[in-house]
């Protein structure tokens, strides 16, 4: 384990070769998303010498024919309920938005066939900590494929810095009231999670052998 201080709070990371690891909430007590140090995160990275960023997002899906345990890359995202993040405190300056995904077709050709990818996807951020009620679910749907809460900071910060954002996600359960009207329940969420933690073992072992 390593740690690297920056601005904006310190990080703690792994590397792997040339990799570098770092878990968004925290390799200890895990963070929920709304208290994410995402510019501590991306700074960081930046100041080690990283250009190519391959984020692992966990999403809730928003279609029905998008089940638990599918793998998707998002090319595009609406966070409405919340302001971005930004480095660009004291300057009247904006990033343009967006998602680089330029190591993509790569992770998709080299994951095949034990790791299928449905690319193009659209990311819904929301904030978080609760879950969307199945009256918000209803209207996001209309917006995008999976919800989550924290792809969207992470893509506006690395564009902000020059960083090449990449999207992966693991559909861990369907967006409340999705599936024949049934509620979104918690202890439920963390049993698939966990159902899906093998999966996900996996398939960082499968990256890093790719991204070395």
């Amino acid at each position: 384990m390593r740690r690297v201080e920056t601005k904006y709070g310190v990080v703690t990371y792994k590397t792997d070769g040339a990799c570098v690891l770092l878990n968004r909430h925290g390799f200890g007590v895990p963070l929920p998303p709304h208290t994410i140090n995402h510019r501590a995160h991306f700074r960081a990275i930046a100041d080690l010498g990283c250009r190519d960023v391959v984020a692992l997002n966990s999403v809730g899906s928003l279609r029905a024919d998008l089940p638990p345990g599918s793998l998707v890359s998002c090319s595009d995202y609406v966070a409405l309920q919340q302001g971005p993040a930004t480095y660009f405190d004291d300057e009247l300056k904006g990033g343009s938005p967006g998602i680089a995904n330029n190591l993509v077709p790569l992770l998709v050709a080299e994951l095949a066939p034990e790791f299928q990818i449905q690319t193009g996807q659209v990311y819904v951020q929301m904030r978080g900590p609760r879950f969307e009620t199945q009256a918000e679910i209803r209207v996001i749907r209309q917006w995008g494929d999976v919800v989550g809460m924290t792809l969207a900071h992470e893509a506006d910060l690395c564009t902000e810095l020059g960083l090449n954002y990449n999207s992966l996600a693991i559909v861990d359960n369907y967006a409340n009231g999705l599936v024949d009207g049934a509620a979104i329940d918690f202890a439920r969420f963390k049993d698939l999670v966990r159902d899906n933690q093998a999966r996900v073992n996996a398939l960082f072992a499968k990256l890093l052998v790719v991204l070395r």
